[in-house]
């Protein structure tokens, strides 16, 4: 019996909803729930970042969409590749297409919404396993009902009635397809060993991987993202330091046009090492600064919060004279925690706050933040949350960062 063909169209790695502030991995979402089920339901599955050919006019990608016996796709963060895939699939197929989206995705265009579409609850770093079996299973019953009929999915058929669906020569699908058969897992083999490396903090072997993942798509501001974080990460000697930050800083350049908070937060954080290494470099501050106070607008994430908090009591410290700016640092800074204390207080009152995506590392930003606003009990609670979970080299990072605020902002912290 011959496989059947899958197609997704998705975005992938983490995405912003640039309308809600809510980000998404979306690679969970693919290997959580879309993936399983649809092999389970004896399909194969491709999605739209393991095409090997690139180029303006993919021709895997279009001979995929025209003739794969089903079409998912994902719109959570309305990723535009994704919604124009989508539209390209409506366009030429009447039926087999299912729409899916993170349910606290921010208002779909009007020509979608009156389209069938699933949602999911997607917790931000993973998908809960109930909400993952929960959409399996519908996923599931949809696929199997796809199977037994060709009930019109796509809103031109249903509105176009007299429209023909378009066809290629069955050769030309087979030398297209033929080969992507046989290694459509590349890139994402290539993401995944790249990931593992940078867990192993192994950055300079999981640049290689990044660049092999860039060749085969060279837009993709993920991979460059990641490839910048490599490059800086690296562990180099001090007098090396400052060049490879120059060159994170020209791989992001390729971004220039981007409003993704992710990129905000790396060229933030490489301006605050450019000011650390040039001893405490105000204008590099300043910088750093600009770029998390965007990203953090966007986002609001706890991360980027704590980091814009830190820039600004460092700064306050720099200043030689003007009073009424050090005030102003030193303001912004507490007015900072303040709204981040908020927003992580009712996430860690959860009943169960192992189930909080990132807990680790929120733990540890709250805890830093009691101390800062001189919540020293609960500081030391979250503390003791985060080191219950960490690595000796996490907890050696959080160390670090809780002794320079203490030597910053002179608190009292144990």
């Amino acid at each position: 019996m011959e496989e059947k063909l899958c197609f997704v169209v998705m975005g992938f790695g983490k995405k912003t909803d640039l309308a809600s502030g809510n980000t998404f991995d979306l690679d969970k979402t693919y290997q959580n729930i879309i993936k399983p089920i649809v092999s389970e339901c004896g399909y194969k599955c491709v999605r739209a970042d393991e095409v090997q050919d690139t180029g303006l006019i993919d021709r895997s990608m279009y001979a995929l969409i025209l003739w794969a016996d089903l079409v998912i796709a994902d719109i959570s963060t309305l990723n535009p590749n994704a919604i124009y895939e989508l539209g390209v699939r409506h366009a030429v197929k009447p039926s087999s297409t299912i729409i899916i989206k993170a349910e606290s995705t921010s208002k779909i265009p009007f020509d979608i919404d009156h389209t069938r579409v699933f949602s999911y609850k997607h917790l931000g770093e993973d998908v809960g396993v109930d909400e993952a079996n929960r959409m399996k299973k519908l996923l599931k019953e949809k696929i199997l009902n796809i199977a037994k009929g060709s009930v019109k999915d796509s809103p031109v058929y249903e509105y176009l009635h007299t429209l023909q669906e378009p066809h290629m020569d069955i050769e030309e699908y087979k030398d297209i397809v033929g080969a992507l058969a046989e290694k459509n897992d590349c890139i994402f083999a290539l993401v995944e060993s790249a990931k593992l490396l940078m867990k192993e903090e192994n950055f300079s072997e999981a640049i290689k991987y990044w660049k092999k993942a860039l060749e085969k798509n060279p837009a993709e501001p993920y991979y460059i993202q990641q490839l910048a974080l490599c490059t800086y990460k690296q562990k180099v000697s001090k007098e090396e330091q400052e060049m490879y930050l120059n060159d994170a800083l020209r791989i992001l350049e390729r971004l220039t046009d981007s409003n993704d908070p992710e990129t905000f937060g790396l060229k933030g954080a490489i301006y605050k090492r450019l000011s650390r290494i040039n001893n405490d470099n105000i204008g590099y501050l300043n910088r750093a600064i600009e770029y998390y106070e965007k990203g953090y607008m966007i986002s609001y994430d706890f991360y980027t919060g704590e980091n814009l908090a830190f820039c600004f009591d460092k700064k306050s410290t720099l200043l030689n004279d003007g009073e009424d700016e050090k005030i102003y640092c030193r303001i912004q800074a507490k007015k900072i925690r303040e709204q981040l204390y908020k927003i992580l207080s009712s996430k860690m009152e959860l009943e169960d706050i192992t189930n909080i995506p990132n807990v680790k590392w929120m733990s540890a930003t709250f805890s830093i933040c009691c101390y800062a606003l001189g919540k020293q009990e609960e500081g030391r609670k979250y503390e003791k949350l985060f080191k219950d979970m960490a690595e000796q080299w996490e907890k050696d990072t959080y160390n670090f960062q809780k002794e320079e605020l203490k030597q910053l902002i002179n608190i009292e912290v144990d």
